[in-house]
């Protein structure tokens, strides 16, 4: 899949989100290794801790489909600014891709590039452990 094409993909998520609560729809398209993509939307609760934002969604998609290998993603909204992964959405997705490539787009479809070792520097992941 082309970027443009991944980045149409993650727009198209926008509309899925299921946001009563914060108002703030977010899109996200998961590339893997193979060229496989998964998609993702944010599904909030009114419990809050519930919630599961759009790139977390689109990770236990792929997971759950025997995908570990990430490689890019897109991640969309409609403020502003450019839609950044959260904290926790950041160290899900390091567990699977520690320098992947993640595309931020703002509501005029501009983009910032990060690698995720930029935005998440120092991380903790599965090496730890052993």
């Amino acid at each position: 899949m082309t970027r443009e094409e991944l980045k149409a993909t993650a727009i198209a998520m926008l509309d899925r989100a299921y946001i009563p609560y914060s108002h703030f729809p977010v899109g996200a398209a998961l590339e893997c290794s193979d060229g496989t993509v998964f998609t993702g939307c944010n599904i909030e609760n009114a419990a809050f801790g519930p919630t599961i934002c759009a790139e977390r969604t689109a990770v236990a998609k792929a997971v759950s489909e025997g995908h570990r290998d990430l490689v890019r993603i897109v991640i969309a909204g409609r403020s502003k600014d450019f839609c950044v992964p959260c904290g926790t959405c950041r160290q899900v997705l390091r567990e699977f891709a520690p320098d992947m490539e993640i595309i931020c787009l703002n509501s005029a479809g501009e983009e910032r590039t990060f690698t995720l070792s930029e935005l998440l520097p120092h991380s903790f992941g599965p090496e730890y452990l052993l």
